[in-house]
């Protein structure tokens, strides 16, 4: 990671999970349903989301609070779909960001209830930014609505699980991750295109480039299910194989997974070339995700 990358992070991260945990703790409600909310929030992560969202901001010179607001609103609700993830109905791990998973501490059902509470939440805080003008606010509320739904993440989820079923070719494998993965990543990028008021054409470069990068981080996770370890990655490695799930290795083999991935990583830096700013934190930001080892 270069030191720009790594300062940005420093910088950012901890105004942004600060950000979140105010806004779920702020909340009314049972206290053991905050603590469940919490307890998965609070676990760590990477959080690329809301550092994309606060990147695109700086990049077109419109820094503001609201970007970490729609940044926690992202977090928030990704935390849902991994707690819901891990449930028995569901990939059944007992791992997530080196912790025992949500249901392992408070039992599935709190840990459903929790993860719809985490999901309803998101949107009530886009609707509560009175700082944001009020046609911004509606297409960020429909745009989160996509690409958490069934038209994005959820969907995607729901074609991953009948995949299971049978051996996916390479179309319907992208299909899944353009919606399970990139659906988010996407709005995560062009949220941050809504608040800066880009142009349409820069907001095209971002989507194409928020295509790509979401395939390359899929791939990039699949690669690192065969060659790291459950400590590095922090969940259970290898589960994928073990459950004999379509992947980008097991369709293309390990070296072609890394082919397509080098593919996708120079289709986002190419996306970045037609902006009409400095992206120079985005293009960083892409050659991160292909490199990561966790």
């Amino acid at each position: 990671m270069s030191g720009r990358l790594q300062d940005f992070m420093n910088k950012h991260i901890p105004n942004i999970e600060s950000h979140m945990y105010g806004l779920v703790k702020d909340v009314s409600g049972p206290q053991t349903l905050k603590d469940s909310m919490l307890y998965s929030l609070e676990a760590g992560g990477k959080r690329i989301r809301p550092l994309f969202v606060t990147a695109v901001c700086e990049m077109f010179d419109q820094p503001k609070q609201a970007m970490y607001t729609v940044g926690a609103t992202i977090e928030i609700i990704h935390t849902y779909s991994l707690m819901h993830d891990d449930l028995p109905c569901m990939d059944d791990d007992d791992l997530r960001r080196g912790k025992p998973t949500n249901h392992k501490i408070f039992g599935e059902a709190l840990a459903v209830l929790a993860g719809d509470a985490l999901n309803s939440l998101s949107f009530g805080i886009l609707a509560r930014m009175e700082e944001v003008p009020s046609e911004q606010r509606l297409e960020l509320i429909r745009m989160l609505s996509e690409g958490a739904g069934a038209e994005g993440m959820v969907g995607g989820q729901v074609l991953d699980m009948e995949g299971e079923k049978r051996k996916l070719n390479l179309e319907e494998l992208e299909n899944v991750h353009i919606n399970k993965t990139g659906a988010l990543l996407r709005f995560s990028i062009e949220s941050g295109a809504v608040l800066s008021g880009a142009t349409k054409e820069d907001r095209e470069a971002l989507v194409e480039y928020a295509h790509h990068i979401g395939l390359a981080f899929q791939i990039q996770d699949d690669i690192l299910d065969i060659e790291g370890t459950s400590e590095q990655l922090g969940k259970t490695a290898g589960k994928d194989i073990a459950s004999d799930k379509s992947t980008y290795p097991a369709l293309l083999t390990l070296e072609g997974a890394k082919n397509k991935l080098d593919e996708h990583y120079k289709a986002a830096v190419g996306a970045l070339e037609r902006l009409s700013v400095d992206a120079a934190l985005l293009h960083e930001f892409a050659t991160y995700i292909v490199r990561r080892s966790k």
